[in-house]
């Protein structure tokens, strides 16, 4: 891949104004969106969804950053934040796009570290001969629809509930059924992915430097992959990070505003109060308070 920019988006492709949400969840005909760009969704990626791609039929195109593949229906293509792809549709295609944040997905299968595992990976699943398989899933996405334009009871619980079901089973099938796909050897693509990993999962935020090493490259090296793939700094990408971490003990915890910046290694709560802030245009205790 050459040196410029990778096209990247916050939000869903083509919404330049969207941010990251922590909870965020969605669900759109694939005509939608596609019928507005000519059918023709252009290699980007998204660095905190996942997105789901439930066709049930027309013509379509799956291009990577190692290959174009023309593709079978029905079939579902399941690709995690940070994974380049693109897709050319026939207009005739049918089908649904279920979207859904990075956090919300990590915590909905918390308990669930294979599944996890198992969805780290851009994944192509048929149902060429499993048509009864393809339907039940589809009623899942049916259920859900309808879940999300309502306002009943235990609505998050129902959705969560409906989003596990549809995962697991997508998971099972898929143990079977993965069209087999070239390894993405895209290094600028694989050390970002790693780096954000890195980030998510490290207990104690480091320097860039220190993640730079762990990646095996310059900590110079990763600001330019960073600012290729999502036009920010690794530094902003690791306090983009502590900041939505900060969101959960805002909403869920009494601990005070400087007892949390201590928590996620601010060395003064003034400072983590002004980033919070000109991330999320709102302070600490205003956010709190939209919480409570």
């Amino acid at each position: 891949m050459s040196k410029k920019k990778i096209l990247h988006f916050d939000g869903l492709y083509g919404d330049l104004s969207s941010s990251k949400n922590e909870v965020y969840i969605f669900l759109e005909l694939i005509k939608t969106r596609s019928e507005r760009f000519d059918w023709k969704i252009n290699p980007h990626i998204h660095s905190h969804l996942y997105q789901v791609f439930c066709i049930e039929s027309g013509d379509v195109q799956l291009e990577t950053s190692e290959s174009t593949l023309s593709l079978k229906t029905p079939l579902i293509i399941a690709i995690p934040p940070g994974v380049l792809h693109g897709l050319q549709y026939s207009p005739a295609v049918k089908g649904n796009i279920l979207t859904l944040s990075d956090t919300f997905f990590e915590t909905l299968f918390a308990p669930a570290a294979s599944l996890l595992l198992h969805f780290d990976s851009l994944k192509v699943v048929t149902f060429l001969n499993q048509k009864k398989a393809f339907a039940q899933l589809m009623e899942i996405i049916k259920l859900l629809k309808a879940e999300l334009f309502n306002e009943k009871t235990e609505k998050k619980l129902l959705t969560a509930s409906l989003l596990q079901q549809f995962f697991i089973l997508l998971q099972r099938h898929s143990e079977t059924s993965v069209q087999p796909l070239l390894p993405d050897t895209n290094q600028t693509l694989l050390h970002y992915r790693r780096f954000v990993q890195l980030v998510k999962t490290t207990s104690t935020p480091q320097l860039i430097p220190a993640y730079a090493k762990e990646i095996g490259i310059s900590a110079v090296h990763l600001n330019r992959i960073c600012n290729q793939v999502c036009g920010k700094s690794a530094l902003l990408i690791v306090q983009e990070h502590l900041v939505e971490q900060s969101k959960n003990h805002l909403a869920h915890s009494t601990k005070s505003i400087a007892e949390i910046a201590y928590l996620l290694n601010f060395e003064y709560p003034n400072y983590f109060a002004r980033l919070f802030k000109k991330l999320n245009g709102l302070s600490p205790k205003e956010y709190r308070k939209t919480k409570r």
